[in-house]
Order: structure tokens, then sequence, then C-alpha cells
């Protein structure tokens, strides 16, 4: 026992939320409204996300790809030089660079939106965060 406790007695100053108090469902509640909040806020921007576009070039510019938010491919530019019908490989790498980037790019966007929203706390495992 700490000092200046007696047996039976309980501790003054227990953590908010611990039971037997008032205090603790209001908190409660307080916390549910931040998250109603956080949700609109989140769903808001995913909203904002996916008007947006990502435009990325590989091979110096000879393909060019834009995606949306939603991550789908809405514009597709392949410069007629470097279509070589002796090398589709290359091609096929220089599209897939293209659209790899642009992937990535627009999960950063998202990531970086969420992340201003949550401060972070979506890496705490909350699901739906």
């Amino acid at each position: 026992m700490g000092k200046g406790m007696k047996a039976g007695k309980k501790p003054k100053n227990r953590a908010p939320g611990a039971g037997g108090g008032r205090g603790g469902q209001s908190d409660m509640q307080k916390q549910l409204r931040q998250l109603q909040a956080m949700q609109a806020e989140m769903e808001q921007a995913q909203a904002e996300l996916a008007e947006k576009e990502i435009t990325t070039t590989a091979g110096g510019g000879a393909v060019e790809v834009t995606i949306n938010g939603n991550k789908e491919i809405t514009k597709l530019t392949v410069d007629k030089d470097v279509v070589d019908p002796d090398d589709v490989e290359m091609l096929q790498d220089l599209v897939m660079a293209a659209v790899n980037e642009a992937i990535r790019q627009m999960e950063e966007l998202t990531e970086n939106a969420m992340n201003e929203i949550t401060g972070g706390f979506g890496g705490m495992g909350i699901p739906g965060f």
C-alpha cells in the first residue's frame, strides 16, 4: 500500500471514464462527438481527394499518365516516337513506371490529407481510421 493509504480506501484521483463518476459518461460523449466530427472531416477530405488528379511521366515525357483520387487512369498519352513494334517491352515498362508513380503520389497525397485530420491517429489500429 502506498504512503498515506489505509486499507479499504480508494485513491481520489481516478482516471476519467474509470467508472463510478458522472464525469466518465460526459467524457465518453465528448469523445464520441469528436470521433464523429473527425469522421465527417475524413469523408469530406475523401470526396475532395476523389476530384484531384495527378499527372506523372516516364521516359523523359514519352509516356504521360493522369489518375484521379480514386486511383483511376483518366488520361494516358504515349509519344508516337516511343512506339517501336520491335521493342514492345520498353513501352510496357514506361507505362508501368508512369502508372506506379502516379499511384504512389496519390497515396502519399491521401495519407497526408488523412494525417492532417487525424493527427497521425490512424496508425493506432482503430478501425475506419
